[in-house]
């Protein structure tokens, strides 16, 4: 009988990110407030878990997450088989609905578990990677045109070849922002807008139709997150793919953004879906309805940074110019090996499982929170 599950911890820690931190639609954020679960079996195989609410954008937030993370889904993983994920899943989602980033803690220790258990990557066991090669995507805050073309040319110089341009506020100011951004690179450089939602249907439309001159790669959740009706009045008035985040949650949220033909393309993350399976069913969805798909959350430390690196490279349909970038805007991370993104791509490592390792120093460093279920 295979080793069951005798004991999770779950960790909240806090670590800060780089310069004066970063200003989307929502808020300026200057520090990573993130949760950590470590799964051990009856055997003493680890497997680690990792989730990273942003502020305004996440269902739950940190406090949330590791709330349900201690009182309901750490003591509901005792003794279940984390070889059978379909079952380990179902089961969570018995003890409460919704807590889909919590839940997605869990599912990815677990899947750590089983890789390092039987020597394999999580890739190899989603079926493989058609990458050798990632490359990643860049961002640039709400900030001046002026810092914006600075920050963009020193990103394109250091090889990367796309970015994202967060716009919010004032389409003018937008406008003028991303005028900057393709002035001080090339034809070439791919360029993402991403507006988390904060406009209006019409609003959204105006600025679109002026930023069509910019040759943009996508158009990223112009509109409110439930307004699916106006997301596909912006994709069928504007000549920019438009790619639904917010909007999508669930596999339901899925469903409707393909029948209702509301976006090109979708953003999907490990956390905000509920786990390596999750994810994977909604990319062969949204693969099979001819939909581009995008990976990657911002902020994720290194266990959800690689978590979504090795999901990517499993999928023909997912865009270059991955957006799991968090590792280089925190000044620090709790994995041993820091991964080094500064050049904008990453020969895909294959270690087993997620193949990152707990620094516990760091842990203890950046811990605001614990809680062992035995």
């Amino acid at each position: 009988m295979a080793a069951r599950i005798k004991k999770v911890e779950v960790y909240g820690v806090e670590v800060p990110l780089v310069g004066a931190g970063f200003k989307n639609a929502y808020i300026t954020k200057t520090k990573q407030r993130s949760a950590v679960v470590r799964i051990t079996d009856e055997s003493g195989q680890v497997g680690l878990g990792n989730i990273d609410p942003s502020p305004g954008y996440s269902v739950e937030t940190i406090e949330q997450s590791l709330e349900t993370l201690a009182s309901v889904l750490a003591p509901a993983a005792l003794g279940q088989d984390p070889e059978n994920i379909h079952v380990l899943t179902a089961h969570l989602d018995a003890q409460i609905s919704q807590f889909l980033d919590a839940k997605a803690a869990i599912e990815m220790a677990a899947t750590d578990l089983l890789g390092k258990r039987h020597k394999r990557c999580v890739s190899s066991m989603l079926g493989g990677s058609f990458l050798r090669e990632v490359e990643f995507n860049a961002w640039i805050g709400i900030v001046s045109p002026e810092e914006a073309a600075t920050e963009a040319k020193r990103w394109y110089d250091a090889g990367w070849r796309s970015a994202k341009v967060k716009i919010g506020g004032d389409i003018h100011a937008d406008r003028e922002r991303v005028a900057a951004v393709r002035k001080a690179t090339s034809p070439n450089f791919k360029i993402r807008v991403d507006a988390n939602a904060g406009y209006s249907v019409e609003q959204a439309i105006a600025l679109g139709k002026m930023l069509e001159p910019y040759q943009l790669e996508l158009m990223e959740q112009p509109v409110a997150a439930h307004d699916f009706e106006g997301l596909r009045a912006v994709k069928d008035a504007v000549k920019i793919p438009i790619m639904a985040d917010e909007s999508i949650t669930d596999f339901q949220d899925l469903i409707r953004i393909i029948e209702l033909q509301a976006a090109d393309i979708v953003k999907l993350k490990v956390m905000k879906q509920g786990g390596f399976l999750r994810t994977s069913r909604m990319m062969a969805t949204a693969e099979a309805a001819g939909l581009g798909i995008v990976i990657g959350h911002g902020f994720g430390l290194g266990i959800n940074t690689m978590a979504e690196i090795l999901l990517a490279s499993t999928s023909k349909a997912v865009l270059s110019g991955l957006e799991c970038v968090g590792p280089i805007k925190t000044t620090d991370d709790i994995v041993k090996h820091k991964l080094d993104l500064s050049t904008g791509r990453l020969t895909i490592p294959h270690g087993h499982g997620i193949g990152v390792e707990l620094d516990e120093e760091k842990l203890q460093r950046f811990r605001f929170f614990e809680n062992v279920a035995i």
